[in-house]
């Protein structure tokens, strides 16, 4: 039997270029955690967990006490009965998805590191890369036209625009500004559940013509409020997408009766890998779009997220841009880049980043 011998966890903090900004805070740091898991063979793996107060209540601090809790129940698991063990870990994590992410993470790329084989590989294959969007994260509309200007040059066609948390004209004018650096990008705004049905209509009825260039609206309005996403779904004229409404495959069932997105945001950070792929399962059965998301995370999860989609493919829209905001993370290897292009066919074993942290 190939067994966990150990899971250990450190501190991962990375700076950020620019405060990451959504509609209820920001990080000017990524408090992140890594986890290294070790084989009875001595394979190692590791994982990251990416906590965010504002959108999850779950901190740094919070990861490494529930993982410490944890260890003690994880070693001596049979890693070979893998998806039997990630049962174990969800019990014992309860309450820290993000710690479940990482430990999950770490498990399968230590078990394809083993194997010789890449994430990719494992979850499929489907296709060799991904295109990613690049966020515009709140700010003053100078700031945003700035960022949408630059963002263009270096090759991305779809931008990412955090709204709500502000007054309607703030919004308005920062749309504005965007679309005027910007006029041929395909936009996502996402409000992180932010604003009523009303606010969200009244928004994209700001944008007038540039309307036409609003690809997908992510989580106009509050977690719990599946009349108003359909709302907006069914008036405002463009499609709609759940994210802090789909955190499991119980909640994509419950969009699917409430006809209220037309798209789910999966983020291993918000259930853990074997979660999302029932939420992949269940979203493709009913028809809806998918979409590849993450929280404030450097290039270790989100390649992990990038293996996911590619690997099982069909992922429409795609939101893998947190790495670009980080300076100095110590980190080699992963997905290669061209502009806005994630290729990930030539990873190697397991997810492919190795980590020069010092603990």
């Amino acid at each position: 039997m190939i067994s966990i011998a150990d899971v250990t966890a450190a501190p991962l903090d990375i700076e950020l270029t620019e405060p990451f900004g959504i509609a209820t805070g920001a990080q000017t740091l990524a408090a992140n955690v890594l986890v290294t898991l070790t084989l009875s063979d001595g394979t190692t793996g590791t994982g990251e967990a990416a906590p965010f107060p504002a959108v999850n209540g779950e901190t740094q601090g919070a990861v490494l006490d529930a993982l410490a809790a944890a260890s003690s129940s994880l070693a001596g698991l049979d890693a070979l009965r893998w998806r039997p063990a990630v049962g174990v870990a969800e019990h014992a994590l309860r309450g820290t998805p993000t710690a479940l992410a990482a430990f999950e993470s770490a498990l399968l790329d230590a078990l394809c590191r083993r194997a010789g084989i890449s994430l990719w590989s494992f979850f499929g294959g489907a296709q060799k890369e991904l295109v990613s969007d690049i966020t515009i994260p709140t700010g003053s509309p100078e700031h945003a036209k700035a960022a949408a200007g630059r963002a263009i040059d270096a090759g991305f066609a779809t931008l990412k625009v955090k709204v709500g948390g502000v007054p309607f004209d703030h919004d308005r004018a920062r749309l504005a500004a965007i679309v005027q650096a910007a006029p041929n990008a395909r936009l996502v705004l996402d409000a992180n559940a932010s604003l009523s049905a009303e606010e969200a209509l009244a928004l994209l009825e700001a944008l007038g013509h540039a309307k036409g260039q609003v690809a997908l609206f992510e989580q106009p309005t509050a977690k719990l409020d599946l009349d108003g996403l359909r709302r907006v779904r069914e008036h405002g004229g463009v499609p709609v997408a759940a994210d802090e409404s789909a955190c499991s495959a119980a909640d994509v069932l419950a969009l699917i009766a409430a006809r209220a997105v037309d798209a789910i945001n999966i983020k291993t950070m918000k259930c853990g890998i074997v979660e999302a792929t029932d939420m992949i399962a269940v979203a493709r059965a009913a028809g809806l779009g998918l979409m590849i998301g993450g929280m404030v995370e450097s290039k270790l999860s989100m390649t992990v997220s990038a293996c996911l989609a590619a690997g099982m493919g069909g992922f429409a829209h795609v939101d893998l841009d947190t790495p670009w905001f980080m300076k100095d993370a110590p980190l080699e290897g992963g997905w290669l880049e061209r502009g806005a292009t994630l290729r990930v066919d030539q990873i190697g074993a397991g997810h492919g980043v190795s980590c020069t942290l010092r603990r």
